[in-house]
């Protein structure tokens, strides 16, 4: 048996990792007839257009909230032509466009949204409503009675169709697919709060009985998180939080696993089982507060300290930010002002200072404790070249290496240009080992999403303030540690690459 030493998270961790002496032996050529669509297709149901609500003069209140929040969540956006079929663009980002996740509705059956189960098209902005019957008690049961599904009416279930991101990236696409779903989760989490809704964050569910529920072909699709969504127009539905995440056992014992089926085996080995009788406890516990964890003596301290993102009279500038997202291809090498990267760390680290305009304080994650942040940093005004860490709760940039690192980041993205030309580039780590001690190996899809929602903040605020932002979930993983100076037991999760476009689109609602 391989690595009886570590469990199955720590495997696939370092059976994935990008090296450059091996990156072009295992590199395999794309059979572009295989390429997957990104759209799920049913042969029955009932569809509901959403596309009328999206009128302002639209007299359907709840119709108009929910078709906005979809829209905005994981909606069209745009389209790139091609000699066939043009390649459609979403309001979340995904890597390499391969959109791996899909958007379910469960209703317990409302005179707006009758009981059962439907699915977001999004290339016709409509709901197909596949299956219609109560279940509710199910879907509660599933989620071992989770208390965000006392009083909510409907719940967003978000899956992975995993072939659609694993044809491209092979067994490291699971990491991209949480990613991805971190993006998805964080325009969730905002659209809700632009239409009067809250979502509720849920991990800890029993994976077979939601696929079941949903009549997955579980080999090819698996739930990846459960939303409960709370109608803030209603008070019953104003809900404590509740924990998120549940962990599962650490799997020490394992076969040889084959190249291409590290992905389906982890994701088996992550799941949890269901219990008809299981008692959880979901409160969270006071202690949950992200601390910040290097504090270097003697190291330079710089607050990152500044005014909120203002976003505009109902939030129209976050919407329209969401709606004309793109990820940025080309850096022009420009410096960014030290303001700037003030304000997208504030926005995607400090959401308690937006709770005037309107935002959650809290938003859900799985547990930012196990998240922290580095900043490497080659072009910001009056701040010094090098690599940052960055302190949350202290509001500070900790240096930890003085350099000038646009060559190595070049290397360490892959051979980017991105990474050459970015102002400042933001990794984002845990310790992998910790985070298994707490939660299992299961943390591993928690901690991909928890960065990836960081990450779609950040890309939402750089866009806002005309910047320009990328995701890179490729990346030289040892070292990125070595050069720049990150302890090695913090396994790199994500890099958000930020500066200045090549050409700078203009958004209505820049700052």
């Amino acid at each position: 048996m391989p690595d009886l030493q570590v469990s199955i998270a720590e495997h696939y961790h370092e059976r994935t990792k990008y090296d450059p002496q091996t990156i072009h032996t295992k590199s395999q050529a794309l059979n572009w007839e295989e390429q997957p669509i990104p759209f799920k297709s049913y042969k029955f149901g009932a569809s509901i257009d959403l596309k009328p609500y999206l009128s302002e003069e639209s007299k359907d209140d709840w119709w108009q909230r929910l078709s906005k929040l979809l829209v905005c969540s994981y909606g069209l956006t745009g389209a790139i032509p091609t000699n066939g079929e043009p390649h459609y663009l979403r309001s979340s980002p995904s890597a390499g466009g391969l959109y791996p996740a899909e958007v379910y509705l469960i209703s317990r059956g409302t005179p707006d949204l009758p009981a059962g189960l439907y699915n977001y098209q999004a290339k016709t902005h409509t709901l197909l409503h596949f299956w219609e019957a109560e279940v509710w008690n199910s879907l509660q049961s599933a989620c071992f009675w989770n208390p965000a599904l006392e009083q909510t009416q409907f719940a967003i279930v978000l899956s992975a169709v995993f072939f659609r991101s694993a044809w491209r990236y092979q067994d490291r696409a699971y990491r991209r697919i949480f990613l991805d779903t971190g993006h998805l989760i964080g325009n969730i989490e905002l659209a809700c709060a632009m239409t009067d809704f809250r979502p509720h964050l849920i991990g800890g569910f029993a994976d077979e009985a939601i696929n079941q529920l949903l009549y997955f072909d579980a080999e090819q699709e698996g739930a990846i998180a459960v939303l409960p969504i709370a109608d803030l127009s209603k008070v019953r539905e104003h809900l404590p939080l509740a924990r998120t995440a549940l962990p599962t056992a650490p799997q020490l014992d394992y076969p040889k696993i084959p190249d291409g089926g590290l992905l389906s085996y982890f994701h088996q080995a992550t799941q949890i089982p269901y219990h008809a009788n299981a008692k959880v406890n979901w409160t969270v516990p006071e202690s949950e507060e992200h601390s910040d964890k290097y504090n270097f003596p003697f190291c330079l301290k710089v607050s990152t300290v500044c005014n909120p993102i203002r976003w505009d009279t109902n939030l129209r500038g976050l919407e329209q930010t969401m709606i004309h997202r793109r990820s940025t291809r080309a850096f022009s090498g420009e410096p960014l002002l030290l303001e700037e990267l003030n304000a997208i760390l504030d926005f995607a680290y400090q959401p308690q200072h937006y709770i005037d305009q309107h935002l959650d304080r809290s938003p859900d994650y799985f547990d930012l404790n196990l998240v922290e942040t580095f900043v490497a940093v080659s072009g910001v005004t009056n701040l010094e070249d090098g690599c940052y860490y960055y302190a949350p709760r202290a509001q500070e940039l900790r240096q930890i290496r003085f350099k000038n690192f646009r060559r190595e980041l070049h290397f360490l993205c892959l051979g980017q240009d991105l990474g050459r030309d970015a102002s400042a580039i933001v990794f984002h780590t845990a310790d992998l080992k910790k985070a298994i001690e707490q939660y299992g190996d299961r943390v591993y899809r928690y901690l991909h999403m928890d960065a990836g929602h960081l990450g779609q903040r950040m890309n939402l605020a750089a866009i806002h303030l005309g910047l320009g932002a990328s995701g890179i979930g490729g990346f030289f993983d040892d070292q990125v540690n070595e050069v720049l100076g990150i302890p090695p037991d913090e396994a790199v999760l994500y890099i958000t690459a930020l500066g200045r476009c090549l050409q700078r689109a203009s958004l209505s609602g820049q700052r």
